[in-house]
């Protein structure tokens, strides 16, 4: 791990520069062939509909995986990444239009331990929906 945050440069309260990321249809047919996961509530708006859906969703774990990125990026090393767990509370629910769902990811440091190590708490909201609850992840900070 070799984190590019010290943590004499950071405090409790310290808030990462927000992201904002699309989610477009072609998004989850990629994510789906990744996967595996080819669940039709991701690709068919119609079988997304049949099952009380509003529309297709997003997969949680991309959803998550994407949280994670505002992390990863500010830290510099995503090896630096200690631990880092969600709650899925509401999906993406992704239209078919050119720009998709746009989720907004915040993050701000609630902990910050003497050997560098943080505590970091994620929001993601779409549409004005926080999607994500209970996102933490836990870093190493270099010294």
């Amino acid at each position: 791990m070799t984190s590019k945050i010290k943590s004499s440069d950071v405090s409790v309260g310290y808030e990462l520069t927000p992201l904002e990321l699309s989610f477009t249809r072609s998004d989850l047919v990629e994510y789906a062939n990744a996967s595996g996961d080819q669940n039709p509530i991701h690709q068919d708006e119609e079988f997304a509909k049949s099952v009380g859906l509003p529309d297709v969703i997003s997969h949680g774990m991309l959803t998550m995986g994407r949280a994670i990125k505002l992390v990863t990026d500010w830290v510099g090393d995503p090896a630096a990444v200690i631990d880092y767990g969600v709650r899925m509370t509401r999906p993406v629910v992704v239209p078919n239009t050119p720009s998709g769902a746009t989720v907004a990811f915040t993050a701000k440091v609630v902990e910050l331990n003497d050997d560098g190590v943080a505590r970091i708490e994620l929001s993601a909201i779409c549409d004005g929906i926080t999607v994500l609850g209970q996102a933490k992840a836990t870093v190493q900070l270099a010294q």
